[in-house]
């Protein structure tokens, strides 16, 4: 089975570097393959806690290097909740890859574990009669010290759905459950990486150079 690493991480910094350089991605060093991923990027100032930039990916298989590619772009540029990630704020950045398995369809709105499980949801918008989805990586509920259902009625929300959310409505939902893999990286790292195996440190276009 493939994991996440930390060549995923580096070819997403690459990916970003070169947008922002208007230049060639250096090509992976890892083996492709066909799953599920997804990309998230936060921004750490200050020793604060990092806070969230963009996540965005796939709950269908992609090949592994075309797909980080375009959701490390997607991700940092077209989240749609957050403005599109500036060059000078890539010192700040953290990235985490995510390869997604194991996916099962769970006997009930609480047949899964906090931080062992993502979540997908499926259900029926009652006010609307329109099909509403979303998706938690399985960090996301540990992280911010939710309970299962606590986890179930954000997860709701971020579907989109507005109206009451009561027992019933849950157990109507569609849930699957799955695992990941997962590896983050600071962009100071990435840089060491650089260095290290480049001899060369990256500069980017609209930040100052880094040593």
């Amino acid at each position: 089975m493939v994991s996440a690493n930390q060549e995923m991480a580096v070819y997403c910094f690459d990916t970003l570097v070169a947008h922002y350089n208007s230049e060639t991605v250096p090509p992976p060093a890892f083996d492709e393959g066909t799953h599920p991923l997804f990309v998230t990027w936060k921004k750490a100032m200050n020793g604060a806690e990092p806070r969230l930039r963009g996540c965005i990916g796939t709950l269908e298989a992609r090949c592994l290097i075309n797909g980080f590619k375009d959701y490390a772009l997607t991700s940092a540029l077209r989240d749609r909740r957050f403005p599109p990630i500036q060059a000078k704020e890539l010192p700040f950045l953290e990235c985490t890859v995510s390869i997604l398995t194991d996916y099962e369809t769970a006997v009930h709105y609480l047949d899964w574990e906090i931080g062992k499980h993502g979540l997908i949801i499926e259900f029926t918008d009652p006010d609307y009669n329109t099909r509403r989805s979303a998706t938690y990586l399985p960090e996301v509920a540990a992280h911010e010290g939710w309970t299962q259902m606590e986890t179930i009625d954000s997860l709701m929300r971020k579907a989109g759905y507005n109206g009451l959310i009561n027992e019933s409505h849950r157990k109507r939902l569609r849930l699957t459950r799955y695992k990941s893999t997962l590896y983050t990286m600071h962009y100071s790292d990435y840089i060491s990486f650089v260095k290290r195996t480049r001899g060369a440190v990256p500069t980017v276009n609209g930040t100052k150079p880094t040593h």
